[in-house]
């Protein structure tokens, strides 16, 4: 069984900030694969299905970003499952809006969400990195308001298609095959402009 946790917050208002690309990504994968409906477990949402060959729990917390290792630690725990089974999506300041990087380890980069799950599990888990640019240099004061606004109506259409291509591509995610996966994105992404 692998574990794809989405990061976000629960509730309505929070629905379409940056800071909830990843729940985003974990809906958009439920449903192009056609998983099971949602239900609560692990302090989540959850919901199981198959890409390919390959059996998955998409997870999304809703302890809110501050815990999501908790839930996550829990799912893991249940289902006996390594780190390496571990994929956790999530939005990306230090990288251009709509695009995505995955990589294996490293640090959290200010992102309480992986900060939690570091805290819980360690820092030895595959991330899948949702590109939502920065305000700019020096604006540092601007970070938070900024990771925590909506998507601007402009944003919706490129975001769409960068969560489909998510979606289309996650079987190369499920064979561990980050860098196909990655520029099959890209290559979809371009094909759409």
């Amino acid at each position: 069984m692998q574990i794809w946790a989405g990061l976000g917050n629960p509730g309505a208002k929070y629905a379409l900030q940056r800071h909830n690309v990843g729940f985003m990504a974990a809906d958009m994968i439920a449903e192009v694969h056609d998983f099971a409906p949602w239900q609560k477990k692990f302090r989540s949402l959850t919901c199981e299905g198959r890409i390919g060959r390959h059996r998955l729990l998409l997870l999304k917390p809703q302890t809110f970003m501050n815990d999501s290792g908790d839930a996550v630690s829990q799912a893991l725990r249940f289902y006996k499952a390594d780190l390496d089974a571990l994929t956790v999506f999530h939005d990306e300041l230090d990288l251009a809006p709509m695009k995505v990087k995955v990589k294996l380890g490293g640090g959290t980069a200010g992102h309480n969400g992986l900060r939690s799950i570091d805290s819980h599990l360690g820092p030895e888990f595959r991330r899948v990195r949702i590109g939502i640019g920065h305000p700019g240099p020096g604006l540092k004061h601007l970070v938070t308001p900024y990771v925590l606004g909506n998507y601007s109506k402009a944003e919706f259409e490129p975001l769409s298609d960068l969560l489909a291509a998510v979606a289309d591509e996650a079987g190369w995610l499920a064979d561990g095959d980050d860098a196909r996966f990655m520029s099959e994105v890209a290559r979809l992404q371009q094909d759409s402009q």
